[in-house]
């Protein structure tokens, strides 16, 4: 671990920087200091070094900002990866690199650290992208009581200052005698000067030296923007000469020059007259008189700060801002703030005046001159910078920032506020990036190194200001206002300092400034010349230096001139007037007017009284000189009891007063009674002596001076301006000016803590100490703070020089005594907060955070051993629960020290120990999260993610041992967690997160041999580990606001907790609300424009009134703030796009980097438990399973899937059997469920890896079970699931369905499963080993496991196409019922492998037939059904039936085949299987097909279905049900008898066969199929119903109808038209002969009962050779066409496909022959038929008659006759061979002879009624044999 900072570092001198360079105080101060201590304080607490502590408000560097990559979230429908490349393919050069320019500034490129940090990880920490913008000042600032670092105040760093440069000075007349002037600050509203004069001079050319630059600068501090505040200047020029060129030349109307002898005469008098006099004035305004001055400088955000130095109202001077910034082109000092400012309007004087007399409004305003001064105005950078304050580059919004490539350019963190809390003005308004520009890249102070000659004006409020004097002034203004004489002279005066009035010959002092800048200080100075006056005026200030102490002899003296001006033969020589002097010890400190009379001259000792007698005086002694002082000194105070308090302080060092020094004690007491102002001004050098007193004086006082101290410290923090907790200016005493008296006497810190203790413990035994104690308490801080200063002081000396360079100063032991002390102290102190907290006292929760500082800083300065032992009776004051204010003060307490810059380095209590802190951190933090204060438990999480962001940040600890060592210290937080989970689970959800995360931190930089440790424990233990997990994966689930896309079994948590909150992220941590409130309220456009939104239009010209920007998104977030309820989709849509989209960006990788730590964490605990070291369920292995699922379940980024697959793969090489075992069978179906939700996926990476991820499925169940079926069936489950989820079909344009792009794909995978040649490249892309995919089973050939896969593949893919199909009828699935049922059928068979699927598809099917009334189709489902569970009771050995009832079942319906069997069994998942297949359902289902067969009237079914009833009944003796069953059967036969006996044949359904031909039919074309119908419909209904299904899909096609039933050819049909051929057909029994040439009579009464099963049926085509449509009989051929479908009728279908077709021809004759045969058979059939009892005759009669008639009645002759005509007759008769001439007449001569036998059995049937019709028929027989014996003669011998 890196040492800390070098603690021989740890204190900085700064060096002070005088800014006034008008004040050298040498030369007078060289009396001797030492006799004048206190003189020696001041001098030493204004000129010593400033001594800062570096370590006192911690140091923090942080690495660079992390730059997060786009995360892709890819849903089934998207491919950003894809279109993201083509972009940035596209991209131009010019782009790419303004791109690599912004990166350059908008964060540094990834510091060292990430890079090696994410070496061994799969991922990115989760902790940046919690924290994005982890900004620990911040974070700091919340801290309750937090000391922040003040800079130290100059006089001249607040506020605005300007710089002021004259240019030029040009006439109308001609420029040719020098000029001189002076610039002041002046408030015209009060008419006061508020700053000293900046003297400046303008020669003509000629007069110029080359050396002599006007370079010169005077830099004023303007503190408020006011109106009133101005530059008054003013010009003069050398006395003019009695009748020389006046100065009314430049004033002239017209215009004129000076003529070259005017020139010369100027130039000559002006080098001989050292005089001057007034000439011009001018007042430039700095401010619009609008502005209204703002508070404490903040401008508002129109201030014209100095950009509208433009004339103001009164038109006192026309500026004209110039957009150059200097004339010379030259940049040096400019940051672009500047401005030229030409000032025309200068108005003249004629007469000398005073300051106040320029504006009085009686006063005329005379002539402007004619010329025009050219000034340079510069606004400077405020000098808020503390020298030693380097800017934090790391700025919260450096890539908010616009990209300014500036070279040394620093961003400052915007805006920046003082530490006063006063917003800084110095930032210009308008530019929305607050950048601060720093010159030459080094911080400027005070502007001393870069322009050495400017002059920086004394601020005189300085001296009137409630501050502490920071500097040395000791000087006087003199400003001598008139002198009244009797008559007119040409008056100037002369002003020296004189130390007595002994000798008058003696020199005067040097003390007295020039006029002249940049000279050495003079003996003395003259004002101007008051030319020709009587009361002579003067407008001069002058300046004198004063001694350090002065005596009452220390005088100004006055000695007034009067000079001729004129030449005469020499020079002008000035005539000396008269004297006045003035004493300092009487007037120096007086603020108004003083009149003195004037002497005329000057005798021996001239001020003493004695004297004054003897002097004579002009005037007659009147007081005719009337002039102001203005005393400015920071040695010599105004207030008396100061002044006392300084005189006995030196009596008492110099041990000069008498023993007792009750005068010292008086002096300190008084000091309580000083003046606030006064206090203040001296408030460092009176501290330094106080505790001077205290460091080193007897006890009592010790004890007055340290009363005396809390009374000053307590009136500084209520009186000044300053309302911190922490006051500014004890604040800078503290950190700056106390040194510990520079080592030059024994530290203070022995005292003070001696002195506070003793009060304290008088506290503490009762005693009464006053209401002193009171605010002892209140500034605690200040003394603690103090204490650690002195200690750390010593402990730098004391070691300074033994340690060698480079090594730290090692921590000092505090003395036996001096530690008990500071011990019982802390005790006293404690007592006081734990006291005051229960009575809820503000006071004890700041005394509770300076302690915590107190234990802060010692740890850098003494044995932190020692520390320890103060905390420790910390926490036993405050052990356990407390209450909650307790309590808080303990977190924070904590919080403060944990802070500490070395905190991670911290020893134990014990050597043994570890890190102490960091254990009772964990102890509280954790006992706190049971608190019952939420808020307590919201602080406590925040403190560890604060901590860990700031350990995870620090550039000290980026090496991965430091990373390491951090995790082992807060490492047994996980364990306590683990120990009492219940804690955990009470807290909310956002403390969950910044638990979890900081888990998650934790264990990602921790060793493997830790973890391994951890999940040695129990199994329980290990379980709750992977519980944490799962709460991890669910809390940072990525959700997009339209996240409902596929998401399966996706665990949602509901949005928030609360029902209000101003959150604009739910995932990301607490500081992100905040910083996004803050970045809203910037307003930060990415190039500073705000407009460039959609909502950020600027509302209405009236609101964005200059001094109050008002924008909508304010509004929108006042708004917000005000309603409640307002989600966090609401505040997320009003931020600015950037912003927007930087949030979704961190949330994105918060989410990857969560998800890829646990997978990683989950590939250690998968090694670990294939070494079998750790304790966890091997049986289950459930810790994976879980976290599988929730990983497969969640929206993942493509990283993450990159990520996954090769982990996947290696955990089920190691534990493949475990995990697919039947114990797993939940888990094994959501894997595979999410698998092939993602082989729907657009995106190829994610699609392909599924693919593996299948394959590494199929892989792993041949290796552990040698087979599939399994699989198959879970693979056949999931897929039914997602086709519910997946939308398979879309909407083409014309409305109609097609497939979808989701189904394509997932067809493309599951082809590709099987796609034994790609797989080895896709491996080797996904980074998976080539042989991943070998099944490691030697038992198995390899080839057949391909094999395997892809009938497994096709099984898939079939009931993918059968789930497309019956998405796709969707639209017309009420409209044509026929493919609505086939589509069922099909996914039925397509799901056959997974029995429950089966039957629900099955059973959609029976509903469907029931519908349509189609009863044995229906019935034929239920059958299947009952099948279906028959076959698996019967494998599995379950139930009453045998194989034998399986076989009579199948008789009935044949689709029942065998090989469901065996995987019926084998389906046993999770919410499927044979656990429903029970006998009990099999005999539902049995009933159903029962009462269905029995409503289609196919009785003997319901006959063969109730005997498979009856043996369940019987084993279950259920002999009710058995006597209700044959009281079935009885019925059921009694049925069929009756059918059988019907004269009219039974016929259960019609057949017809449709052929479809057209290629709008689809996948029908060229097919054609035997429909089943219902019995009562005819040929032209099912013409009619086809034609109504398909006309309405032909989409404007013709559809035709074929009238006839012959063979069709489709290549000879139009191609455009569609056509149906409809035909009737008859079913074919089993035992029938086809190629008989009778006619077919339909007649079941032949039939068994098997007879109803029909698969082949045939119709007859008759057609003639010759072409005719129709013959005669000799013509009259008949085609017989035998088809065979694919399957029987009844089937689950009403329609089944034509596979097989035959046909027969049969020539004329032969169709003769048959036609006589048929009437023969039938005759005979009814003759022979037998009947068993009498009573049935009457049918059998009636049923003759018909045949009788139809036969040999007369008028039917026609039939038998017309074949003898046709064949036997003429032609036709030759044609025949005599085999088929045999044959006829064969046939003619049976038909007669059973024609005959009928006629008499029908006599002996008849009754009376018949004999009538009997005669008919005797007569027609006996005619129709005389009309056949001409044909055939034998026929008479026959008959």
């Amino acid at each position: 671990m890196e040492a800390g900072f070098g603690s021989a570092l740890r204190f900085r001198r700064i060096p002070r920087q005088s800014f006034s360079n008008c004040f050298q105080m040498d030369p007078l101060l060289d009396e001797n200091l030492e006799q004048w201590p206190h003189l020696n304080e001041l001098i030493q607490s204004y000129g010593a070094d400033w001594v800062k502590d570096e370590h006192k408000y911690g140091h923090y560097e942080s690495t660079g900002p992390i730059t997060f990559q786009n995360q892709i979230f890819e849903g089934p429908d998207t491919d950003f990866e894809t279109e993201m490349e083509l972009a940035s393919a596209r991209r131009t050069r010019i782009q790419v690199s303004t791109e690599e320019e912004m990166a350059s500034t908008s964060g540094s490129p990834f510091s060292g650290s990430n890079i090696h940090d994410s070496s061994n990880h799969f991922g990115e920490s989760p902790l940046p992208a919690y924290e994005p913008v982890f900004d620990w000042d911040n974070e700091r600032s919340t801290i309750f009581g937090q000391r922040t670092s003040s800079t130290n105040i100059f006089q001249y760093s607040s506020g605005l200052r300007i710089a002021v440069k004259v240019l030029s000075l040009s006439f109308q007349a001609g420029f040719a005698e020098p000029f001189y002037g002076t610039i002041c600050l002046y408030n015209r509203e009060r008419r006061e000067k508020l700053s000293e004069d900046f003297v400046f001079h303008m020669l003509p050319a000629e007069m110029q030296n080359a050396n002599d630059s006007n370079e010169a600068r005077g830099i004023f501090r303007v503190d408020v923007p006011s109106a009133s505040v101005c530059l008054l200047v003013q010009l003069e020029k050398p006395a003019t000469e009695e009748g020389g060129v006046t100065s009314s030349v430049y004033s002239r109307k017209e215009p004129v020059h000076l003529t070259e002898r005017e020139k010369q005469k100027l130039q000559v008098w002006s080098r001989i007259m050292p005089h001057r006099e007034s000439f011009a004035w001018a007042i430039i305004p700095l401010f619009d008189s609008g502005v209204t001055s703002a508070s404490g400088g903040s401008s508002s955000p129109s201030s014209p700060l100095i950009t509208s130095i433009s004339g103001s109202s009164s038109q006192e001077a026309a500026a004209e801002p110039n957009a150059k910034i200097t004339l010379d082109g030259k940049l040096n000092y400019s940051s672009g703030n500047s401005i030229i400012v030409e000032v025309s309007n200068l108005s003249k004087v004629k007469e000398g005046y005073t300051e106040e007399s320029l504006l009085d409004p009686k006063r005329k305003i005379h002539k402007p001159v004619k010329g025009i001064l050219r000034l340079e105005i510069e606004k400077l950078q405020s000098g808020l910078y503390d020298s030693e304050k380097s800017f934090d580059n790391r700025s919260i919004n450096g890539d908010l920032v616009g990209h300014l490539n500036v070279p040394g350019t620093t961003f400052a963190k915007c805006p920046s506020y003082r530490t006063d809390g006063r917003q800084n003005s110095d930032l210009d308004s308008h530019s929305s990036d607050r950048i601060e520009l720093v010159r030459n890249g080094s911080i400027s102070h005070g502007l001393a190194d870069n322009a050495t000659n400017d002059f920086q004006a004394f601020d005189f409020r300085i001296t009137s200001r409630n501050e502490p004097f920071l500097q040395l002034f000791h000087c006087l203004y003199v400003y001598p206002l008139s002198v009244s004489m009797s008559r007119k002279r040409n008056l100037f005066i002369r002003v020296e300092l004189r130390k007595d009035d002994g000798d008058i010959r003696r020199p005067s002092l040097e003390a007295m400034h020039p006029r002249e800048p940049g000279s050495a200080l003079q003996k003395s100075v003259d004002t101007q010349v008051a030319v020709g006056a009587r009361v002579a005026c003067y407008h001069d200030e002058i300046k004198a230096s004063l001694p350090a102490i002065w005596t009452p002899m220390h005088h100004l003296l006055f000695t007034f001139f009067h000079v001729d001006l004129q030449t005469k033969i020499e020079a002008p020589k000035p005539v000396v007037v008269g004297y006045a002097a003035l004493p300092l010890s009487s007037y120096a400190q007086s603020k108004s007017e003083i009149s003195l009379p004037l002497m005329r001259e000057l005798v021996q000792h001239y001020l003493q009284d004695s004297t004054r007698e003897r002097v004579d005086y002009l005037e007659d002694g009147k007081n005719v000189f009337r002039l102001r002082l203005r005393l400015c000194s920071s040695v010599h105070p105004i207030s008396e009891r100061i002044r006392d308090f300084f005189l006995e302080y030196d009596r008492h060092i110099l041990r000069t007063s008498p023993p007792w020094g009750s005068e010292l004690l008086e002096a300190i007491n008084s000091l309580k009674n000083v003046d606030s102002t006064a206090l203040l001004q001296f408030l460092q050098p009176i501290l330094s002596m106080l505790l001077h007193l205290i460091g080193n004086g007897g006890e009592t006082l010790q004890v007055a001076a340290f009363r005396a101290m809390v009374n000053i410290l307590t009136r500084v923090q209520q009186e000044s301006v300053d309302d911190g907790e922490r006051n500014l200016f004890l604040v800078n005493y503290v950190d700056f000016a106390f040194d510990d008296f520079g080592g030059r006497q024994p530290p203070v810190y022995p005292g003070l803590s001696t002195v506070w203790g003793s009060l304290a413990r008088s506290k503490a035994k009762g005693y009464r100490v006053g209401p002193v104690y009171d605010d002892v308490l209140a500034m605690a801080w200040f003394f603690l703070e103090l204490i650690v200063k002195s200690m750390a002081l010593e402990q730098t000396r004391l070691f300074y020089h033994n340690v060698p360079s480079g090594e730290d100063v090692p921590p000092m032991q505090l003395k036996e005594g001096v530690f008990r002390c500071i011990m019982q102290l802390y005790d006293c102190l404690l007592t006081e907060v734990h006291e005051r907290c229960k009575k809820g006292l503000g006071l004890a929760k700041y005394l509770n955070s300076s302690l915590a500082f107190f234990c802060y800083d010692l740890l850098s300065t003494i044995e932190p051993r020692q520390v320890f032992e103060l905390v420790s009776l910390y926490l036993d004051k405050f052990s356990g629960v407390c209450q909650a204010v307790l309590h808080d003060c303990k977190l924070t307490f904590l919080q403060i020290l944990c802070d500490h810059d070395l905190f991670v380095e911290m020893p134990g209590r014990d050597p043994s120990d570890r890190n102490y802190l960091s254990s009772i951190l964990i102890q509280e933090i954790f006992l706190t999260w049971d608190h019952e204060d939420l808020s307590m438990r919201a602080k406590a999480a925040r403190i560890l993610v604060v901590l860990l962001c700031k350990h995870e940040f620090d550039v000290r600890y980026q090496k991965l041992e430091d990373k390491l060592y951090i995790a082992q210290l807060y490492f047994p937080l996980v364990g306590q967690i683990l120990d009492e989970m219940p804690v955990f689970y009470n807290l909310s959800s956002s403390e969950k997160r910044e638990v979890v995360i900081t888990i998650l931190q934790i264990i990602r930089n921790l060793d493997d041999a830790s973890l391994i440790k951890a999940w040695q424990q129990s199994i329980a233990r290990t379980r709750l580990f992977f519980k944490l997990l799962e709460e991890c994966l669910i809390h940072f689930e990525h959700k997009k606001p339209d996240d409902t896309l596929l998401m399966g079994s996706s665990s949602r948590s509901p949005l928030g907790d609360k029902p209000f909150s101003s959150k604009y992220s739910d995932r990301l941590s607490p500081a992100i609300n905040h910083y996004l409130l803050e970045a809203a309220r910037q307003e930060v456009g990415p190039q500073g424009t705000p407009e460039n939104g959609y909502l950020w239009q600027r509302v209405s010209s009236q609101l964005s009134s200059p001094s109050q920007p008002y924008s909508l998104r304010e509004a929108l977030a006042q708004a917000q703030s005000s309603r409640i309820g307002a989600s966090t989709q609401a505040l997320r849509e009003s931020l600015h796009p950037i912003l927007r989209q930087k949030l979704e960006l961190w949330e994105e990788n918060l989410s990857a980097a969560v998800s890829l730590q646990v997978l990683e964490i989950i590939e250690k605990f998968s090694e670990a438990v294939a070494s079998h070291t750790i304790a966890t369920d091997y049986g289950k292995l459930d810790c994976i399973t879980s976290i599988f699922m929730i990983i497969f379940s969640h929206n993942q980024p493509l990283a993450f899937w990159k990520a996954l697959f090769p982990v996947f793969n290696s955990v089920f090489q190691l534990h493949g059997a475990t995990l697919m075992s039947r114990e797993n069978d939940r888990f094994l179906k959501q894997i595979t469920f999410h698998l092939l939700r993602l082989a729907v996926f657009r995106n190829e990476n994610i699609r392909r890896r599924a693919v593996i991820g299948l394959q590494i499925l199929v892989r792993s169940s041949f290796t552990y079970f040698m087979q599939t079926a399994r699989l198959r069936v879970v693979l056949t489950i999931t897929l039914s699931e997602l086709m519910s989820e997946v939308q398979v079909t879309h909407m083409k344009s014309d409305g109609t369905l097609e497939e979808s792009g989701e189904a394509r794909r997932l067809r493309k995978s599951l082809e590709e499963m099987a796609d034994e040649s790609k797989s080895p490249s896709v491996l080797k892309e996904c980074g998976l080993p080539e042989n991943a995919l070998l099944a490691c089973n030697e038992q198995l050939p390899q080839n057949c496991s391909w094999s395997e896969v892809k009938v497994l593949s096709e099984s898939l893919l079939l009931a993918l196409d059968a789930s497309l199909e019956h998405a796709l009828l969707a639209s017309v699935m009420t409209l044509d019922r026929y493919a609505a049922a086939e589509s069922f059928y099909k996914l039925a068979m397509a799901f056959a492998p997974v029995p429950d699927l089966h039957i629900m598809w099955l059973l959609h099917l029976c509903d469907a037939h029931q519908e349509m009334q189609s009863w044995a189709e229906a019935a034929q489902c239920a059958v299947a059904v009952a099948g279906v569970v028959m076959q698996a009771l019967v494998t599995r050995n379950d139930g009453v039936w045998s194989s034998d009832h399986v076989c009579a079942l199948r008789k009935i319906c044949p689709m029942v085949s065998g090989e469901i069997a065996c995987e019926a069994s084998a389906a046993e998942v999770e919410g499927y299987g044979s656990s429903k297949l029970t006998v009990d359902s099999a005999v539902k289902y049995l009933q159903l097909a029962n009462k269905l067969f029995s409503q289609a009237e196919l009785h003997h079914f319901c006959a063969s279905i109730l005997e498979l009833v009856i043996p369940v009944y019987k084993s279950r003796r259920a002999y009710g049900l058995l006597a209700k069953c044959h009281t079935m059967l009885t019925n059921i036969y009694e049925s069929i008898l009756e059918q059988e006996s019907s004269p009219i044949p039974f016929a259960d359904a019609t057949y017809y066969r449709v052929g479809f031909y057209g290629e709008n039919f689809g996948k029908l074309n060229r097919k054609e199929y035997v429909y089943r119908e219902a019995r009562d419909v005819r040929l032209g209904d099912i013409m009619e119903k086809l034609s109504h299904i398909y006309e309405s899909r032909m989409d404007g096609t013709t559809l035709h109808i074929i009238p006839d039933s012959r063979q069709v050819k489709a290549d000879e049909l139009q191609p455009e038209v569609c056509y149906l051929q409809i035909t009737a057909v008859d079913p074919v029994m089993e035992d029938e002969d086809l190629g008989s040439r009778r006619e077919r009579i339909f007649c079941l009464s032949t039939g068994s009962v098997r007879a109803r099963v029909f698969d082949r049926f045939l119709f007859d085509t008759p057609f003639t050779k010759n072409g005719k449509t129709q013959g005669g009989l000799e013509d009259q051929w008949k085609r017989r066409s035998v088809l065979q479908t694919e399957g029987s009728f009844p089937a689950l279908v009403n329609r089944l496909q034509v596979i097989k077709s035959e046909s027969l021809e049969f020539s004329p004759v032969e169709n003769a022959i048959g036609m006589i045969e048929t009437r023969t058979a039938a005759l005979r059939n009814e003759l022979e038929e037998p009947r068993s009892t009498e009573g049935d005759q009457l049918p059998r009669l009636q049923s003759l008659q018909r045949i009788l008639q139809g036969s040999v009645a007369v008028q039917v002759n026609s039939g038998v006759l017309s074949v003898c005509t046709a064949f036997l007759s003429g032609e036709p008769a030759t044609r025949l061979r005599s085999q088929e001439l045999q044959q006829l007449i064969a046939a003619l001569l049976e038909f007669m002879a059973v024609c005959k036998r009928a006629i008499r059995v029908h006599f002996r049937l008849i009754g009376e009624e018949d004999q009538e019709f009997h005669t008919q028929l005797v007569n027609g027989f006996q005619s129709l044999t005389a009309e056949l014996s001409h044909y055939i003669p034998a026929i008479l011998s026959e008959l």
